[in-house]
This record gives C-alpha cells, sequence and structure tokens, in this order.
C-alpha cells in the first residue's frame, strides 16, 4: 500500500510549502501518520490543561534529524482538520534541541501560515506576531516534550529564508 502523501512534492510552488494536518489546534489528542498503515493514527493524549495552541502537522517529501518529516505549526485562523493538505508560507522556525534517554537530537519546528483566499492574516515572518505567542509556542514545545519524558530546549528563532534553508536540507536528506 502506498503513502496516501507520498506523491506530494514538499513545494507547492515559488515560496510556498505543502503541510499536511495531523493533529487541530485545540486537540490534546497527537495523531500521527502511520507509514506502514497508511492512515492517521492516535499517537498519544496530552495531560489535561495541555493542548495544541495551533494546528501541527509536516512537510511530505522531507526528513529531519529525528527521522521524520519537518514539523510544521500552522498559525491559520481557524481550526483544520487531521489529513487537510494547506498550501502555506513559511515564516519561520524554531531550532531546537531534543534530549531523550541521554541522546540529544536536533528537533527544529517550523512556522508557516497558510495562503488562502480570504485569510486576514498578514503574516511573513516570525517577527510579526505578537513576542508572548512566540514564548507560548516555545513554552507548548517545551511541556509537550517534558510529558514524554523529553527535554526540548529552543535555541534560537529563524526567520523565513533560514526556514527555507532548512527545508532545503530536509528535502535533500528525503531524497539521499
Amino acid at each position: 500500500m502506498q503513502n496516501a502523501f507520498a506523491c506530494l512534492p514538499p513545494r507547492a510552488g515559488p515560496g510556498l510549502v505543502h503541510v499536511v494536518i495531523d493533529t487541530p489546534r485545540g486537540s490534546r489528542n497527537k495523531y500521527k501518520f502511520d507509514e506502514k498503515l497508511n492512515c492517521l493514527k492516535l499517537g498519544r493524549v496530552l495531560p489535561p490543561g495541555h493542548y495544541f495552541p495551533y494546528d501541527f502537522g509536516s512537510i511530505p517529501g522531507t526528513r529531519g534529524e529525528d527521522g521524520d518529516a519537518l514539523d510544521v505549526m500552522l498559525v491559520a485562523e481557524e481550526a483544520l482538520f487531521p489529513g487537510c493538505l494547506v498550501i502555506a508560507r513559511l515564516i519561520g522556525a524554531f531550532v531546537g534541541l531534543q534530549t531523550e534517554a541521554g541522546k540529544t537530537i536536533r528537533n527544529d519546528r517550523l512556522v508557516a501560515v497558510p495562503v488562502v483566499k480570504g485569510s486576514s492574516l498578514k503574516i511573513y515572518r516570525l517577527d510579526d506576531l505578537d513576542q508572548s505567542l512566540l514564548a507560548g509556542i516555545e513554552h507548548f514545545f517545551m511541556s509537550y516534550n517534558q510529558a514524554q519524558g523529553r527535554k526540548f530546549e529552543p535555541i534560537e528563532r529563524l526567520g523565513p529564508d533560514r526556514a527555507e534553508q532548512l527545508l532545503d536540507g530536509a528535502i535533500e536528506k528525503h531524497s539521499a
């Protein structure tokens, strides 16, 4: 059985990417695409009081250091649904170190906004978002990992150009 998203290229056009949503904004349920079963699967339930602040998904045709497709936090006006394909513009990334069982890897989190008719979002860079919102996203990644027995340490915020470079590297890694 072929992965339903395997045919999607990472890029949707100049400056645009394909993002497949796995976990909707406001959800305590964390879904993940299971490549062997070719479907979205419930991976875990976050502890009470924890929820995804925005839609969370990945870019097909990429591979991060953790072995999975690149993660994307999608800042959208309304919650989407698992499996939804979104054409988005990268606005930046959170560079982070993730430590589990004494092993530390980079696990960067890209941030994007949907590019769709009718959207009122005028966001082009992470700096266009309120600083308290950015701190809240970083805190979410730290507490989300802590609840799983891991440590996530945000070390840098990148703009859209550097996020594009991370994407290029992950496309190359997937193709290798």
